[in-house]
């Protein structure tokens, strides 16, 4: 049986960005991480960034100001990491 680290590490996706999928989607960190995984694979890096921005926004109207700190760093780590070939030629 896999760990929850090993999965992590073939998943391409942080901790952090794990957690934000799981908060929006209100599910275990596990189903999460298989559900960005398949999204990365996928060509689903837009809906990441709509979740991860969703994300934001409740904890901005919630008064959560670390966590919105917090996902703001995710969100721009995970667009670097994980640039639209669309917009930079990659492919």
């Amino acid at each position: 049986m896999l760990t929850y680290d090993e999965c992590l590490e073939m998943c391409d996706l942080t901790p952090e960005e794990i957690d934000a999928i799981a908060e929006h989607e209100h599910v275990d960190p596990m189903i999460a991480m298989a559900l960005g995984h398949y999204l990365v694979t996928h060509e689903g890096e837009n809906r990441i960034k709509s979740i991860i921005l969703d994300d934001i926004e409740h904890a901005r109207k919630c008064g959560n100001h670390e966590r919105v700190i917090l996902l703001r760093k995710t969100l721009l780590h995970f667009m670097a990491t994980h640039p639209d070939p669309r917009i930079t030629g990659a492919a």
